[in-house]
């Protein structure tokens, strides 16, 4: 039995990693039609009324002692910060930064999340910041540059076409690394779906006045979306922020986080490829020399430091 739930947990890993790998494509073909707010914000949203009856549902059972309880003051502002400075930053700079550049960079950042996660968690909860880690941030951000294919000879910036692009997905992780560190404090009063579905309902209503400034005829292009942009909303909305995150927090519940968090390289995997099939996009040198400078940056932390965050540590969530 104990094997059987090991494979399936696996499986459900394997899963999470395949939908996480493929958003990038999805959200270049969803920004055809809309623009980086709502491109994130419409699935938020699908994601958000998913939770909303499922969370209702499980947490005075899970957690019959705390029926009735009000969220106080400092928890909202807690919910706001890992909305707006977590979830805002990561979900909305994704969708932006596939705007300026391919979606293979974007699966090739993503090997980026553990140092950043190992840096948040030095900044928030005190961890120690070895000289390894420091290293380790340091070559992630020059694989993110180099994957950028600047000009050097030139040195010019601007011909890096995706230098843009690729900045704010580098932000855009390190918008992920804060909630998945910061989020620590609610977890010991909060279950992770009830955590998730607040962020998500901060997340909503932070960015959908921003949608309406930035795109106040959202509800004319709405009415004009060609199947494939609904497709791609639907599928970010069902299996990127709702099904993929609920199949990976229960995964949590019974696999260390390193355990978990080491599946996320699949991520990388399964973005290139689906950036190839669907995109027809080709991996350049200078791509593949700045994601193993990404990479090299993580088994600094992962191998050289030979003991990697334990079960109290970080629960690694992806982009």
């Amino acid at each position: 039995m104990r094997v059987r739930s090991h494979y399936r947990d696996w499986t459900f890993l394997l899963l999470c990693n395949l939908i996480w790998g493929s958003q990038f494509v999805i959200y270049k073909i969803v920004q055809r039609q809309v623009g980086p707010v709502f491109a994130a914000l419409l699935p938020i949203s699908v994601a958000t009324l998913l939770l909303t009856p499922i969370v209702w549902y499980k947490r005075p059972k899970r957690n019959p002692s705390i029926q009735g309880r009000s969220v106080g003051a400092r928890d909202v502002m807690q919910f706001v910060l890992i909305g707006i400075a977590g979830q805002v930053v990561a979900q909305l700079f994704v969708a932006w930064g596939v705007r300026y550049t391919l979606a293979s960079n974007a699966a090739l950042i993503v090997l980026a999340l553990p140092i950043s996660t190992a840096l948040m968690a030095y900044l928030f909860l005190g961890e120690r910041m070895t000289p390894a880690r420091w290293v380790s941030f340091a070559f992630a951000i020059a694989g993110v540059i180099v994957c950028a294919g600047i000009n050097w000879k030139e040195v010019d910036l601007i011909g890096g076409s995706f230098l843009l692009g690729n900045g704010l997905l580098f932000l855009a992780i390190n918008g992920s690394a804060f909630y998945n560190v910061y989020s620590k404090k609610l977890l010991a009063r909060y279950s992770p779906l009830e955590v998730l579905l607040y962020s998500y309902c901060v997340v909503v209503v932070f960015m959908l006045p921003v949608g309406l400034y930035t795109q106040p005829q959202i509800l004319t292009i709405m009415a004009n979306f060609r199947v494939e942009v609904w497709f791609g909303i639907l599928l970010l909305g069902v299996f990127q922020y709702f099904l993929a995150m609920v199949l990976f927090l229960t995964v949590l519940t019974r696999l260390d986080a390193t355990q978990a968090g080491l599946s996320n390289y699949l991520i990388t995997f399964f973005g290139v490829i689906t950036a190839a099939v669907v995109l027809h996009e080709a991996l350049t040198k200078s791509m593949i020399f700045g994601g193993i400078l990404v990479l090299a940056s993580t088994l600094l932390v992962t191998v050289y430091e030979k003991r990697p965050w334990t079960k109290s540590s970080v629960s690694k969530l992806p982009v």
